[in-house]
């Protein structure tokens, strides 16, 4: 029996995918081989590479002027190879909202002179800074945010107005909100959560931006590199493309990403209504500033928050323990976790609370 997944990542993906998945393994396409055997330059594979950007680009309305790459290395080595293809000259700016942002933004002073701009770790990044009165130093190359943040459960509502390009890590939250990409220099995400099994990511680059690279940028990193190459340069993560362009497919069956976001906004606010009527959770998060992804909750007991986890794990609700950084629970709500899964975590916590006052 299948249980509901919170996992903040890898994360659950939807169940339609994974049995096409298991019928296609032994034999992709008619071609006798499953998609982990064959040539990553073989015409079948090509085409699913091909496919998969192409869906991208219509799903997030992305310009021509914009290379669509899948690399390796997870997001994590996009924080070196952001400041490695983009810092020409030694400055950017990095907005730190959470963990992850801020080792993008130590990885980068490796790099140049990566200065935080604005930081919400005063009051344990419960917030988003307030955008207006954000100010960043003139000539840098690039300001970097993190549009969600998978452990502490907050979202940027509005984008810093920068003259610089604007690099976004959206590892967390792509595809299940509309946003214009033509606001961004770059975006990049993990596909581990919203698109698919761990292994391959996605970078979405103004060409104007690329050949930028510092002298020293492994070949592997370079975005133009990859670019011409349509991804191909080397044997890139063959099945997990393969599954992002499954997963590319339903969301376009399913109405797009606009169609997309009204469910997760529906999930999300089934989730926080039931926090904020409640007597023993509690969400810290800024309420203008909550995640639709990720949505952390605590009890203020550990010993409850342990005894929920077991508790909901032997309802079938699973990984819903929090990062070690909050504690407590967190609930990841990606694009692939049922509205019917959201429905029953929230009467789980309802009958916990009942059965623990």
């Amino acid at each position: 029996m299948r249980v509901y997944n919170f996992a903040a990542g890898p994360s659950t993906l939807p169940v339609e995918v994974l049995e096409e998945a298991q019928r296609d393994f032994l034999d992709y396409n008619g071609t006798g081989m499953s998609i982990t055997e064959m040539s990553h330059r073989s015409k079948p594979f090509m085409a699913v590479n091909d496919e998969a950007q192409a869906l991208l680009r219509e799903l997030m309305n992305i310009p021509d002027d914009y290379a669509v790459l899948f690399v390796q290395g997870g997001a994590s080595q996009q924080f070196a190879a952001v400041p490695l293809n983009l810092m020409v000259n030694g400055k950017a700016d990095y907005i730190v909202t959470g963990n992850f942002a801020g080792k993008a933004q130590e990885e980068a002073t490796k790099y140049g002179d990566a200065a935080i701009a604005a930081s919400s770790k005063d009051k344990n990044f419960t917030y988003i800074p307030d955008m207006k009165n954000v100010k960043f130093r003139d000539g840098i190359d690039y300001v970097h945010i993190t549009s969600n943040n998978t452990i502490y459960g907050t979202r940027y509502t509005a984008l810093p107005e920068t003259a610089a390009p604007l690099v976004s890590d959206m590892s967390s939250n792509i595809l299940s909100e509309v946003v214009d990409v033509k606001k961004f220099g770059l975006i990049y995400a993990g596909a581990q959560k919203n698109v698919a099994p761990a292994g391959v990511t996605i970078v979405i680059v103004k060409r104007a931006l690329l050949g930028r690279h510092k002298a020293f940028c492994p070949t592997m990193l370079r975005y133009d590199i990859q670019d011409k190459n349509n991804s191909l340069y080397n044997t890139p993560p063959c099945f997990s493309i393969y599954m992002a362009m499954l997963v590319l497919r339903r969301l376009k069956k399913l109405g797009g990403v606009k169609a997309m976001q009204e469910v997760n906004e529906y999930k999300a606010k089934l989730l926080y209504d039931c926090i904020d009527s409640s007597s023993l959770y509690k969400n810290y998060v800024n309420k203008a500033d909550r995640s639709l992804m990720n949505v952390p909750f605590v009890t203020g007991s550990e010993e409850l928050d342990a005894k929920f986890v077991k508790e909901a794990a032997e309802h079938g609700l699973v990984s819903l323990k929090g990062h070690r950084l909050v504690g407590g629970m967190r609930a990841s709500i990606y694009n692939a976790m049922p509205v019917e899964g959201v429905k029953a975590l929230v009467e789980f916590m309802k009958k916990f609370e009942l059965e623990n006052k």
